[in-house]
């Protein structure tokens, strides 16, 4: 019978083991009007892009409270999610994975002196000519698949998104 040592034992639980791998989970959300999108312009590592109001899932919140918290930090518009137009896998080229939940939905109000965050350089309204002449600019290319998909009519119901908060 072998057994381990103590001495080994220690050796083996201070050799570094690799981080493990996840993909960031990250909302988008999609608001037309009149055939214009909101966008945001915003600076990321020194460059000006263009992205959906978007970001990072936090802890305890679902989905859908992420795409309307982020809408609201980002451009001051209250967003009301009303089905799910895709998901959407990309590794960008510094190895990070991100899992887009891009969300449609509609505009309720501009909340009227809302502090917007510090890297959104410009709320705007673009066409998607724009967007695709402005392609090089994009905080991704998933921000046009986003719209594609959008305008193509794929659509889930928020329901199709199973969530708890509280697993047991």
């Amino acid at each position: 019978m072998f057994r381990i040592q103590p001495a080994f034992r220690a050796v083996m639980t201070t050799i570094e083991r690799p981080a493990p791998w996840y993909p960031h989970v990250t909302v988008a959300a999609i608001a037309q009007d009149h055939g214009k999108y909101l966008m945001v312009k915003e600076r990321i590592l020194g460059n000006s892009m263009f992205n959906q109001p978007a970001g990072h899932l936090e802890e305890h919140e679902t989905l859908q409270e992420a795409v309307i918290r982020e809408c609201l930090e980002e451009t001051g518009w209250r967003f009301d999610p009303e089905a799910l137009v895709g998901i959407y896998y990309m590794r960008n080229p510094t190895g990070i994975s991100y899992l887009r939940f891009a969300f449609c939905g509609t505009l309720l109000e501009q909340v009227e002196d809302h502090e917007i965050d510090a890297q959104i350089e410009e709320v705007l309204w673009l066409d998607r000519r724009t967007l695709e002449e402005n392609r090089d600019n994009l905080r991704n290319q998933i921000v046009l698949k986003c719209i594609d998909d959008f305008e193509s009519g794929k659509r889930l119901p928020n329901d199709a998104v199973f969530q708890t908060i509280h697993a047991g």
